[in-house]
Protein backbone atom coordinates (compact mmCIF):
# COMPACT_ATOMS: atom_id res chain seq x y z
CA UNK A 1 0.00 0.00 0.00
CA UNK A 2 1.35 3.47 -0.85
CA UNK A 3 2.26 5.58 2.24
CA UNK A 4 -0.35 8.26 1.52
CA UNK A 5 -3.08 5.65 1.39
CA UNK A 6 -2.19 4.64 4.92
CA UNK A 7 -3.04 8.21 5.93
CA UNK A 8 -6.15 8.68 3.80
CA UNK A 9 -7.91 5.60 5.08
CA UNK A 10 -7.71 6.46 8.80
CA UNK A 11 -8.53 10.08 8.02
CA UNK A 12 -11.61 9.05 6.07
CA UNK A 13 -12.66 6.63 8.80
CA UNK A 14 -12.29 9.40 11.38
CA UNK A 15 -14.35 11.80 9.29
CA UNK A 16 -17.07 9.20 8.89
CA UNK A 17 -17.11 8.47 12.59
CA UNK A 18 -17.12 12.10 13.58
CA UNK A 19 -19.95 12.85 11.18
CA UNK A 20 -22.09 9.99 12.43
CA UNK A 21 -25.29 11.50 13.68
CA UNK A 22 -26.60 8.51 15.55
CA UNK A 23 -25.38 5.41 17.26
CA UNK A 24 -27.61 2.33 17.02
CA UNK A 25 -29.32 2.13 20.41
CA UNK A 26 -31.05 -1.22 20.12
CA UNK A 27 -29.92 -3.88 17.69
CA UNK A 28 -33.35 -5.46 17.64
CA UNK A 29 -34.94 -2.18 16.56
CA UNK A 30 -33.40 -2.15 13.09
CA UNK A 31 -35.74 -2.42 10.14
CA UNK A 32 -35.01 -2.75 6.43
CA UNK A 33 -37.61 -0.12 5.65
CA UNK A 34 -39.36 1.00 8.79
CA UNK A 35 -41.14 3.75 6.88
CA UNK A 36 -43.66 1.16 5.71
CA UNK A 37 -44.34 -0.51 9.05
CA UNK A 38 -45.47 0.71 12.46
CA UNK A 39 -42.59 1.21 14.89
CA UNK A 40 -43.34 1.60 18.60
CA UNK A 41 -46.55 3.44 17.88
CA UNK A 42 -45.39 5.70 15.09
CA UNK A 43 -45.65 5.31 11.30
CA UNK A 44 -49.30 4.44 11.81
CA UNK A 45 -50.94 5.37 8.53
CA UNK A 46 -54.40 5.11 10.08
CA UNK A 47 -53.56 7.99 12.43
CA UNK A 48 -55.69 11.09 11.89
CA UNK A 49 -54.42 14.39 13.25
CA UNK A 50 -56.51 15.91 16.05
CA UNK A 51 -57.85 19.44 16.28
CA UNK A 52 -55.20 20.13 18.92
CA UNK A 53 -52.40 18.86 16.67
CA UNK A 54 -53.71 19.17 13.10
CA UNK A 55 -50.42 18.49 11.31
CA UNK A 56 -48.55 15.17 11.19
CA UNK A 57 -44.90 15.30 12.21
CA UNK A 58 -42.27 13.86 9.88
CA UNK A 59 -38.98 12.90 11.58
CA UNK A 60 -35.85 13.00 9.40
CA UNK A 61 -32.81 11.10 10.68
CA UNK A 62 -29.21 12.15 10.20
CA UNK A 63 -26.12 10.76 8.50
CA UNK A 64 -25.60 7.09 9.37
CA UNK A 65 -29.01 7.09 11.07
CA UNK A 66 -32.22 5.32 10.23
CA UNK A 67 -35.94 5.82 10.72
CA UNK A 68 -36.06 3.77 13.93
CA UNK A 69 -32.88 4.17 15.95
CA UNK A 70 -32.68 7.95 15.59
CA UNK A 71 -36.17 8.37 17.04
CA UNK A 72 -36.54 5.85 19.87
CA UNK A 73 -36.67 8.83 22.23
CA UNK A 74 -38.47 11.62 20.39
CA UNK A 75 -41.10 9.64 18.46
CA UNK A 76 -42.76 8.16 21.58
CA UNK A 77 -42.42 11.54 23.30
CA UNK A 78 -44.46 13.20 20.55
CA UNK A 79 -46.92 10.29 20.21
CA UNK A 80 -47.64 10.54 23.93
CA UNK A 81 -48.53 14.18 23.36
CA UNK A 82 -51.08 13.34 20.70
CA UNK A 83 -49.20 13.81 17.45
CA UNK A 84 -49.35 11.59 14.39
CA UNK A 85 -45.67 10.80 13.89
CA UNK A 86 -43.89 9.38 10.85
CA UNK A 87 -40.26 8.71 9.94
CA UNK A 88 -38.50 7.66 6.77
CA UNK A 89 -35.27 6.05 5.65
CA UNK A 90 -33.48 8.07 2.99
CA UNK A 91 -30.11 8.27 1.32
CA UNK A 92 -29.59 4.51 1.27
CA UNK A 93 -26.57 3.05 -0.52
CA UNK A 94 -26.55 -0.37 -2.15
CA UNK A 95 -25.13 -3.00 0.13
CA UNK A 96 -25.22 -0.80 3.25
CA UNK A 97 -27.98 -1.92 5.65
CA UNK A 98 -29.25 0.05 8.65
CA UNK A 99 -26.97 3.05 8.13
CA UNK A 100 -28.61 5.60 5.85
CA UNK A 101 -28.43 9.28 4.98
CA UNK A 102 -25.31 8.60 2.90
CA UNK A 103 -26.47 9.45 -0.63
CA UNK A 104 -26.38 12.87 -2.32
CA UNK A 105 -28.40 15.33 -0.26
CA UNK A 106 -30.34 16.59 -3.28
CA UNK A 107 -31.56 13.05 -4.01
CA UNK A 108 -32.46 12.57 -0.35
CA UNK A 109 -34.58 15.73 -0.50
CA UNK A 110 -36.50 14.19 -3.40
CA UNK A 111 -37.16 11.12 -1.23
CA UNK A 112 -38.43 13.38 1.55
CA UNK A 113 -40.73 15.15 -0.92
CA UNK A 114 -42.31 11.82 -1.93
CA UNK A 115 -42.62 10.71 1.69
CA UNK A 116 -44.38 13.91 2.75
CA UNK A 117 -46.85 13.44 -0.11
CA UNK A 118 -47.52 9.92 1.17
CA UNK A 119 -48.09 11.15 4.73
CA UNK A 120 -50.38 13.97 3.67
CA UNK A 121 -52.43 11.63 1.48
CA UNK A 122 -52.82 9.12 4.32
CA UNK A 123 -53.69 11.64 7.03
CA UNK A 124 -55.75 14.06 4.97
CA UNK A 125 -53.75 16.97 6.37
CA UNK A 126 -52.92 20.00 4.26
CA UNK A 127 -49.47 20.52 5.76
CA UNK A 128 -46.91 18.74 7.85
CA UNK A 129 -44.25 19.77 10.34
CA UNK A 130 -40.72 18.40 9.96
CA UNK A 131 -38.25 17.67 12.74
CA UNK A 132 -34.75 16.62 11.72
CA UNK A 133 -31.46 15.80 13.41
CA UNK A 134 -28.14 16.97 11.93
CA UNK A 135 -28.30 16.32 8.15
CA UNK A 136 -31.99 15.68 8.74
CA UNK A 137 -32.41 19.24 9.96
CA UNK A 138 -30.58 20.71 6.98
CA UNK A 139 -31.63 18.49 4.06
CA UNK A 140 -35.34 19.49 4.24
CA UNK A 141 -34.32 23.05 3.42
CA UNK A 142 -33.48 21.89 -0.12
CA UNK A 143 -36.97 20.41 -0.36
CA UNK A 144 -38.49 23.65 0.93
CA UNK A 145 -36.46 25.89 -1.35
CA UNK A 146 -36.25 23.97 -4.62
CA UNK A 147 -38.92 21.25 -4.64
CA UNK A 148 -42.05 23.14 -3.61
CA UNK A 149 -41.95 21.98 -0.01
CA UNK A 150 -42.93 25.38 1.36
CA UNK A 151 -46.48 24.68 0.16
CA UNK A 152 -46.61 21.47 2.20
CA UNK A 153 -44.69 22.36 5.36
CA UNK A 154 -45.69 24.63 8.21
CA UNK A 155 -42.55 24.38 10.35
CA UNK A 156 -39.03 22.94 10.22
CA UNK A 157 -37.33 22.15 13.50
CA UNK A 158 -33.63 21.36 13.20
CA UNK A 159 -31.85 19.63 16.09
CA UNK A 160 -28.10 20.26 15.71
CA UNK A 161 -28.57 20.77 11.94
CA UNK A 162 -25.66 21.09 9.52
CA UNK A 163 -27.15 24.20 7.95
CA UNK A 164 -23.89 25.82 6.93
CA UNK A 165 -21.74 22.74 6.94
CA UNK A 166 -19.09 21.69 9.39
CA UNK A 167 -15.37 22.00 9.79
CA UNK A 168 -15.35 18.88 12.01
CA UNK A 169 -13.28 20.96 14.44
CA UNK A 170 -11.03 22.02 11.58
CA UNK A 171 -10.18 18.50 10.47
CA UNK A 172 -11.50 19.03 6.96
CA UNK A 173 -8.86 21.72 6.48
CA UNK A 174 -6.41 18.84 6.23
CA UNK A 175 -8.07 17.40 3.13
CA UNK A 176 -6.02 19.39 0.59
CA UNK A 177 -2.86 17.90 2.08
CA UNK A 178 -3.97 14.33 1.30
CA UNK A 179 -4.29 13.80 -2.47
CA UNK A 180 -7.42 11.85 -3.31
CA UNK A 181 -9.06 12.13 0.13
CA UNK A 182 -11.84 14.46 -0.97
CA UNK A 183 -12.59 12.31 -4.03
CA UNK A 184 -12.76 9.27 -1.77
CA UNK A 185 -15.36 10.97 0.37
CA UNK A 186 -17.38 12.03 -2.66
CA UNK A 187 -17.27 8.55 -4.19
CA UNK A 188 -18.24 6.65 -1.04
CA UNK A 189 -20.38 8.97 1.06
CA UNK A 190 -21.71 11.87 -1.02
CA UNK A 191 -23.79 13.20 1.88
CA UNK A 192 -20.71 13.70 4.02
CA UNK A 193 -18.93 15.58 1.26
CA UNK A 194 -22.05 17.71 0.75
CA UNK A 195 -21.95 18.75 4.42
CA UNK A 196 -18.39 20.02 4.46
CA UNK A 197 -18.47 23.79 4.94
CA UNK A 198 -18.14 25.54 1.59
CA UNK A 199 -19.30 22.57 -0.50
CA UNK A 200 -21.00 23.23 -3.81
CA UNK A 201 -24.26 21.87 -2.41
CA UNK A 202 -24.28 24.17 0.62
CA UNK A 203 -23.28 27.15 -1.48
CA UNK A 204 -26.36 26.62 -3.67
CA UNK A 205 -28.61 25.91 -0.70
CA UNK A 206 -27.68 29.06 1.20
CA UNK A 207 -27.43 31.43 -1.77
CA UNK A 208 -30.02 34.18 -1.55
CA UNK A 209 -30.88 33.58 2.10
CA UNK A 210 -31.44 30.77 4.55
CA UNK A 211 -35.23 30.70 4.58
CA UNK A 212 -38.27 30.70 2.33
CA UNK A 213 -41.51 32.54 3.01
CA UNK A 214 -44.37 30.78 4.76
CA UNK A 215 -42.32 28.36 6.89
CA UNK A 216 -41.42 28.73 10.58
CA UNK A 217 -37.87 27.67 11.39
CA UNK A 218 -36.47 26.60 14.75
CA UNK A 219 -32.87 25.56 15.35
CA UNK A 220 -31.93 23.85 18.62
CA UNK A 221 -28.16 23.68 19.13
CA UNK A 222 -25.80 22.65 21.91
CA UNK A 223 -22.62 24.43 22.85
CA UNK A 224 -20.93 21.04 23.18
CA UNK A 225 -21.53 19.88 19.61
CA UNK A 226 -18.37 18.18 18.42
CA UNK A 227 -19.65 17.25 14.93
CA UNK A 228 -21.33 20.31 13.42
CA UNK A 229 -18.73 22.89 14.29
CA UNK A 230 -18.67 25.68 15.13
CA UNK A 231 -22.05 25.15 16.81
CA UNK A 232 -23.35 28.61 15.87
CA UNK A 233 -22.98 27.69 12.19
CA UNK A 234 -26.19 25.75 12.73
CA UNK A 235 -28.21 28.92 13.26
CA UNK A 236 -30.29 30.46 10.50
CA UNK A 237 -31.05 34.04 9.62
CA UNK A 238 -34.23 35.37 8.09
CA UNK A 239 -37.92 35.87 8.79
CA UNK A 240 -39.68 33.29 10.91
CA UNK A 241 -36.47 31.99 12.52
CA UNK A 242 -35.93 31.12 16.17
CA UNK A 243 -32.43 30.01 17.16
CA UNK A 244 -32.15 28.27 20.53
CA UNK A 245 -28.98 27.36 22.42
CA UNK A 246 -29.73 24.46 24.74
CA UNK A 247 -27.50 25.84 27.50
CA UNK A 248 -29.53 29.08 27.56
CA UNK A 249 -32.47 26.92 28.63
CA UNK A 250 -30.54 24.70 31.04
CA UNK A 251 -26.92 25.72 31.74
CA UNK A 252 -26.03 22.31 33.19
CA UNK A 253 -27.17 20.37 30.12
CA UNK A 254 -24.01 18.79 28.74
CA UNK A 255 -25.54 17.05 25.71
CA UNK A 256 -23.36 16.86 22.63
CA UNK A 257 -24.32 16.19 19.03
CA UNK A 258 -25.79 12.71 19.40
CA UNK A 259 -27.36 13.08 22.83
CA UNK A 260 -29.37 16.18 21.91
CA UNK A 261 -31.20 14.20 19.23
CA UNK A 262 -31.35 10.77 20.83
CA UNK A 263 -32.53 11.24 24.40
CA UNK A 264 -32.33 14.82 25.68
CA UNK A 265 -35.84 15.55 26.99
CA UNK A 266 -34.98 19.21 27.51
CA UNK A 267 -34.39 19.46 23.76
CA UNK A 268 -37.54 17.38 23.18
CA UNK A 269 -39.57 19.84 25.26
CA UNK A 270 -38.33 22.67 23.08
CA UNK A 271 -39.26 20.66 19.97
CA UNK A 272 -42.81 20.38 21.34
CA UNK A 273 -42.85 24.14 21.92
CA UNK A 274 -41.75 24.75 18.34
CA UNK A 275 -44.50 22.48 17.01
CA UNK A 276 -47.19 24.19 19.08
CA UNK A 277 -45.99 27.71 19.94
CA UNK A 278 -49.47 28.84 20.94
CA UNK A 279 -49.30 26.50 23.94
CA UNK A 280 -45.56 26.66 24.61
CA UNK A 281 -44.35 26.32 28.19
CA UNK A 282 -40.95 27.56 29.36
CA UNK A 283 -38.19 25.02 28.82
CA UNK A 284 -35.94 24.64 31.85
CA UNK A 285 -33.74 21.97 33.42
CA UNK A 286 -36.92 20.60 35.01
CA UNK A 287 -38.21 19.80 31.51
CA UNK A 288 -36.01 16.71 31.67
CA UNK A 289 -38.74 15.22 33.87
CA UNK A 290 -41.74 16.40 31.87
Amino acid sequence: MLPWKRVIRPLTAFLLAAAAVTVPTAAGAHAADAADAPSSGWNDYTCKPSAAHPRPVVLVHGTFGNSVDNWLGLAPYLKHRGYCVFSLDYGRLDGVPFFHGLGPVEKSAEELDAFVDKVLAATGAAETDIVGHSQGGMMPRHYLKFLGGADEVNALVGIAPSNHGTTLNGLTALLPFFPGAEDLLNDNTPALADQIAGSDFLTRLNAGGDTVPGVRYTVIATRYDEVVTPYDSQFLTGPGVRNVLLQDLCPVDLSEHMAIGLFDRIAFHEVANALDPAHAAPTTCASAFS
